[in-house]
């Protein structure tokens, strides 16, 4: 974890981007967490060891984070992004309909589909999205 947490402080500071205290405890929270916290769930996590941090704060780093890479947000419709820093690895998202819960799943046949997009068509492909919807294994043993 430490080393992904050098590494995206590197990207950001080879992006010319200063390093705060704040900016560090964000991107740490978020590589840690892996959850794809809101904006909202971010500050509430950190106000205890950041009571001056405001909300904006938080939608700023994001801001600059998504700039570089180190994170993708997620919209579904609803009023808040979550965000996601597993930006490394190919994945896809299951969502918990009843607790919304996002749980990373891997299924490496979808970028067939690129391909196919692409040479079937003629298509350039800049990217694709997949979420499954359904009830998650905590929401299945302790229904709400």
């Amino acid at each position: 974890m430490v080393q992904r947490v050098e590494k995206a402080v590197e990207i950001l500071k080879n992006t010319g981007v200063r390093m705060t205290p704040q900016r560090h405890a964000i991107l740490t929270y978020l590589l840690e967490t892996m959850t794809h916290p809101t904006a909202d769930e971010i500050y509430k996590a950190l106000e205890g060891k950041f009571p001056n941090m405001s909300v904006a704060t938080i939608y700023n780093n994001l801001r600059v984070f998504k700039d570089a890479g180190l994170v993708t947000e997620l919209t579904y419709g609803d009023a808040s992004s979550r965000f996601d820093a597993n930006v490394e690895e190919d994945h896809y998202h299951a969502i918990c309909s009843t607790c919304g819960a996002i749980r990373d799943f891997h299924f490496p046949y979808l970028r067939d589909a690129e391909v196919a997009a692409s040479k079937d068509i003629g298509f350039k492909v800049t990217g694709h999205r997949m979420e499954v919807y359904g009830v998650c294994d905590s929401c299945q043993k302790n229904p709400h």
